[in-house]
């Protein structure tokens, strides 16, 4: 595990430790890296609201690779895993230089992105389809990788167009709808889906059970056939 010149015993539980780590081997790269955001322990953050980008690094873990995320507007758009602390440094640069997600990656081959975050780099999607796109695309990255019946959800409520044009709101793995794309707290519609109802799915409403199915069609059926009438996309 090559994690650059002089950090093979660096302590990553301690705080700090990881920033210190990458301003180190980008000085000895020659790249600049952006003063990275304060109070966030462990975890290495770059903001740059004038171009609305942010690059997360989380220390080693299970992988044993640090785990570099790119967003740009609050939107994940690329991801990747690396063992090699100069690379975590190319990709964290060049990205906050306002740089693509394919020339990001030409930089640094271990960064991956989906066909829609490229779709939307170069032409916004709207922001309830690039909610439902970010949640799908979780199945992708660890943690959410381990849990397919919440990912399995998603999908059989995607696949339903009254559902997909609202707003997918997620807590806890459960899953509900919102006529708003802001404020979805208080325009909640339909039923709540705990994909994890007792080996089932527990479709509620208020917290009430109204049933359990066996099958995540089954349960997103429900909600669909007791969504209002003449229902219209979130706005």
């Amino acid at each position: 595990m090559n994690l650059g010149a002089g950090h093979g015993e660096t302590d990553w539980d301690d705080d700090g430790a990881l920033q210190a780590a990458l301003r180190r081997t980008a000085d000895e790269l020659g790249l600049a890296l952006p003063e990275p955001d304060e109070g966030w322990g462990r975890l290495a953050k770059y903001v740059d609201a004038g171009i609305a980008r942010r690059t997360t690094v989380y220390p080693p873990k299970e992988r044993r690779a640090f785990q570099v995320n790119l967003q740009a507007k609050s939107t994940r758009l690329a991801c990747g895993w690396t063992a090699d602390l100069a690379e975590v440094v190319r990709a964290t640069a060049t990205w906050m230089s306002g740089a693509g997600l394919e020339q990001t990656r030409a930089h640094s081959p271990f960064i991956r992105f989906r066909p829609w975050a490229l779709a939307h780099e170069q032409e916004p999607l709207g922001a309830v389809e690039l909610e439902w796109c970010g949640k799908l695309d979780r199945v992708h990255m660890p943690p959410y990788d381990r849990h397919p019946r919440a990912h399995a959800l998603l999908v059989a409520a995607h696949a339903q167009p009254a559902l997909r044009q609202l707003m997918p709101v997620n807590s806890h793995f459960n899953l509900w709808f919102s006529t708003t794309v802001e404020g979805w707290m208080k325009t909640r519609v339909g039923y709540l889906i705990c994909p994890y109802d007792e080996g089932r799915y527990g479709v509620r409403r208020d917290g009430v059970l109204v049933a359990r199915t066996e099958t995540p069609e089954e349960a997103v059926a429900l909600v669909v056939a007791a969504l209002p009438p003449d229902l219209g996309p979130a706005r």
